[in-house]
């Protein structure tokens, strides 16, 4: 049996309800999921869920983005060296 969580919470609760010897699995992303998989938490209408997301600082935003996610080693490594010691959140 398969049941999708969006939260710890609803994952810790789904694995107290199907006991012993349930597991649990995360995907890291869009790219994992086979076709099926996708359609049950992403592309369904009648399940989906979408959050509109809004920033103040458009530009601040965008930098960013630009550092953790573009070509350029060096601003994401200086990123990293900066904010390493007040992470708090850390999902591996």
């Amino acid at each position: 049996k398969v049941i999708w969580c969006q939260s710890e919470s609803e994952r810790d609760k789904a694995l107290r309800q199907l006991g012993k010897g349930a597991e649990a699995a995360r995907m890291k992303g869009l790219g994992e999921m086979n076709a099926e998989e996708l359609w049950e938490t992403t592309m369904n209408p009648a399940t989906r869920v979408l959050l509109k997301v809004t920033v103040d600082d458009v530009a601040a935003v965008n930098d960013t983005f630009e550092k953790l996610m573009g070509p350029d080693v060096e601003p994401r490594k200086k990123f990293i060296q900066a904010h390493a010691k007040s992470v708090r959140n850390l999902d591996i």
